[in-house]
């Protein structure tokens, strides 16, 4: 199935639920996922039913050894032999959808999300959000919605958690009541537990199964065909890109988006807290930080990453995000022959984006004066792209802008916006030529056009 299709006809059907969302009754959840929330009565038994399937589970395991549990088809199996045990005990039998859903549920609990597995398998959700036990929301095309999701408690959530760190090979207790992890198909956790919080919290940003494609960006308008082939085109002649916005906005979607315009020919290293970039490119070396042990030890800093990468020929390096003094060394780098990098950090305007880093070097305690850091900032970027979220619940470029370093002084000139309207907005050119138009224009003579004020 089409990944995109898919996408589109979930959406369509979310809209045709919210026009009758007003109509639902209360104490039920309309959704993609969920049906009317049932009351605390008629949960109690599957509950219990499941509760005592686990604990089974767990005794067999333990009796028999688990070194024949070679993954979920062996779990299953085992669950549905303890399910004829069960219906051979119980004179209240279960029906074939009862079974079939207790079934999924114990697999679910002792192998994939727990009650977050239809979560975890809906390619609409890109953010899973749990705030307790009994409030689990979901993140669909920009909007939050609360689902019908529950765990058991406290417990059923911290049992969750613990597997899913473990497997990961981190530990999460109140010695170290926080952890930040990739799990394996991608995805992003983040969790923090009592004494951080009154009950186990988490968020997963979901990995997308298949990339963003530029095109993709263009129909859904996040940017228009204009300003995608000015990104291509920019990225492809060695620009150097920064990338600004708040949180959630999509930066590093964008980022790995561009990324697919570096010529296929060139060595591309990554630097991230957490690896989430996946790019399609066929030279790609992934370098990831490392937190400190229990003991203190074994700190590895984006800092290290970026001195180390610069031993390693890049022709481009990604840095996923700057938050810290590693910014003073990725300038560096990005003024000693290794333009056309790419990077992104927190800011909520391109002007804002420059003094963000301006202060990081400061913070990093680099003892320069302002003009030197400014000067090496204007020397470094070429092209600010500052993304943001809508009311409405869209991605969108809402400006791209030349750095322009003149007279010890470092400004900003906007090429491209967003001008919001009612029922929507449009991108437009704002008619200034940048200074490195020859440079892109030389490969692509009628990129020129579109910056033509207003196109």
């Amino acid at each position: 199935m089409e990944y995109r299709g898919l996408l589109q006809r979930s959406w369509e059907r979310r809209r045709g639920l919210s026009s009758r969302r007003a109509e639902t009754p209360p104490g039920q959840e309309a959704g993609l996922l969920t049906a009317p929330v049932p009351g605390a009565a008629d949960r109690k038994r599957p509950r219990v039913l499941r509760q005592r399937l686990f604990e089974r589970f767990l005794r067999d395991i333990e009796w028999k050894g688990a070194s024949d549990l070679l993954g979920p088809g062996e779990a299953r199996a085992r669950v549905r032999r303890l399910l004829d045990e069960l219906a051979d005990a119980d004179a209240e039998a279960l029906t074939a959808v009862e079974r079939a859903q207790l079934e999924d549920e114990v697999v679910a609990e002792v192998c994939g999300a727990g009650p977050l597995e239809p979560l975890f398998a809906d390619p609409t959700v890109s953010d899973v959000l749990v705030n307790g036990p009994d409030e689990v929301w979901v993140d669909r095309f920009g909007r939050l919605e609360l689902t019908g999701v529950r765990f058991d408690g406290d417990d059923h959530l911290m049992r969750l958690l613990g597997r899913l760190v473990a497997s990961q090979g981190r530990h999460l207790d109140e010695a170290v009541p926080y952890v930040d992890v990739r799990l394996p198909d991608g995805s992003r956790l983040h969790a923090l537990i009592p004494p951080l919080a009154a009950h186990p919290v988490m968020s997963v940003r979901r990995a997308r199964p298949v990339p963003f494609r530029l095109e993709e960006l263009c129909s859904c308008g996040t940017v228009s065909p204009a300003m995608a082939a000015f990104l291509a085109a920019a990225v492809r002649n060695r620009l150097t890109l920064l990338v600004s916005g708040g949180t959630a906005t999509g930066k590093t979607t964008l980022l790995g988006v561009l990324s697919s315009f570096i010529p296929r020919h060139e060595r591309i290293i990554t630097i991230e807290e957490t690896a989430e970039l996946r790019l399609d490119h066929p030279h790609v070396v992934s370098l990831e930080a490392r937190l400190p042990n229990i003991e203190g030890l074994g700190e590895v800093t984006l800092r290290t990453l970026v001195k180390n990468s610069l031993r390693m020929r890049p022709d481009r390096i990604i840095v996923g995000e700057v938050r810290g003094p590693e910014v003073f060394d990725m300038l560096q780098a990005m003024n000693t022959g290794h333009d056309g990098s790419l990077t992104t950090v927190h800011a909520n305007s391109p002007d804002d984006a420059l003094r963000r880093l301006e202060n990081l070097v400061l913070m990093g305690g680099f003892e320069l004066p302002s003009r030197a850091i400014r000067e090496l900032l204007g020397a470094a970027f070429d092209v600010i792209v500052q993304i943001a979220r809508f009311p409405d619940g869209g991605r969108r470029v809402s400006s791209i802008r030349e750095v322009v370093l003149e007279d010890e002084r470092l400004t900003t000139v906007e090429l491209f916006r967003f001008e919001e309207a009612a029922g929507g907005g449009r991108h437009v050119a704002t008619g200034h030529r940048p200074r490195f138009l020859p440079r892109l224009a030389a490969g692509d003579p009628a990129l020129a056009a579109t910056f033509e004020k207003g196109v």
